[in-house]
């Protein structure tokens, strides 16, 4: 399974990067294959349970750095025909 994870504390200014730094880490050490985007973090979790645990674990490092408010975009690919990667995806784009 492969979700892409964006959060966003409000009412915090316009430099948001510290608090993006806490939930990456958070991803970091959760040992699941993660690749940090511009605008968001992919990571390939084994199923549903894996990635709300995730979820819940960087919103509360959001929460922890002092976020007020958080918002969560979070978009899930539960493919279940065949295998799918992080690369899988950008390799099926990816003119050779």
């Amino acid at each position: 399974m492969i979700a892409q994870l964006s959060v966003y504390s409000l009412g915090e200014g316009t430099s948001l990067s510290r608090f993006v730094k806490k939930g990456v880490g958070v991803i970091e050490r959760s040992g699941y294959k993660y690749e940090t985007g511009a605008m968001g973090t992919a990571v390939e979790v084994p199923d549903l349970e894996a990635l709300f645990e995730l979820v819940k674990q960087v919103h509360a490092a959001h929460l922890a750095e002092g976020a007020e408010r958080v918002i969560i975009d979070l978009k899930v690919d539960d493919r279940r025909d065949k295998d799918a990667t992080i690369q899988s995806k950008k390799n099926a784009v990816v003119s050779s």
